[in-house]
């Protein structure tokens, strides 16, 4: 379990609240384990009809962990829950709004790609640095993004890791829409709770649907899994951590 992950229900909606404030809420191994677990609970409970994903004021995700990803880097084995979770997130059975405030910084911003609705604050920033640290899109994006906003942008973001401001966000299909930030909670719960409120049956033909065959997704996510590990160990990512960490200490 982890301390930093509160679920919480409100009528059939699931909250997966990250609240880690102090790291921006950059996410752990022990995070991800609870979120795969969470969305796998909802999805087999009746009573769950609409998963929400929240993070703290400011901050929605910074990213992964920076120690996770340096033990990997240096030897260390796991990551298998970062995959559960991953693949949680494609193969979620019940829809998916996500409440964006801040930062949103590579899985930050790559998890609202699995999200049915996505609402963001004016302050929010998508940003993915990948190949500024050496490594590759992760969590289906470089099968998602371009589908979703177009390959040129799908670039930019994923590629030239250039931020994307909320407005942006919206004007590209990244987000449903972006809300004032003390409104952003209320109005995602209120989202969801229309969402939970519709016919579930006919919602969940509807949505899978739209969005077809989901193994090709997760087979994509293992094929980036398996590039993003071998890249932690290159020379490239080494310098880029250790470069990243020196500006960290400067």
């Amino acid at each position: 379990m982890s301390e930093h992950i509160e679920i919480t229900r409100k009528g059939a909606v699931q909250i997966i609240r990250m609240n880690r404030p102090d790291k921006k809420n950059a996410i752990t191994r022990a995070m991800y384990a609870v979120m795969a677990k969470a969305l796998g609970n909802g999805d087999g409970d009746g009573d769950i009809r609409c998963h929400v994903i929240l993070g703290v004021p400011g901050a929605f995700s910074s990213g992964n962990d920076i120690a996770d990803f340096m033990a990997v880097a240096t030897g260390g084995e796991g990551g298998m829950e970062v995959y559960d979770f991953l693949t949680a997130l494609a193969l979620a059975q019940k829809p998916i709004v996500s409440g964006v405030d801040g930062i949103a910084v590579g899985i930050g911003t790559t998890i609202n790609l699995h999200c049915d609705l996505t609402l963001a604050t004016p302050r929010t920033e998508f940003k993915t640095p990948f190949v500024d640290l050496g490594l590759v899109p992760e969590a289906g994006s470089s099968l998602i993004a371009p589908r979703v906003i177009g390959r040129q942008n799908a670039f930019a973001l994923l590629g030239l890791g250039e931020g994307f401001s909320a407005d942006r966000a919206r004007e590209v299909g990244l987000i449903h829409a972006v809300v004032a930030e003390d409104e952003l909670e209320a109005e995602t719960l209120a989202l969801a709770e229309r969402v939970a409120a519709k016919p579930p049956e006919a919602l969940k033909i509807a949505r899978d649907l739209m969005l077809g065959d989901r193994q090709e997704l997760v087979a994509r996510i293992k094929q980036e899994g398996e590039h993003f590990r071998a890249r932690l160990k290159s020379d490239e990512a080494r310098n880029a951590f250790m470069a990243f960490m020196a500006r960290k200490k400067g």
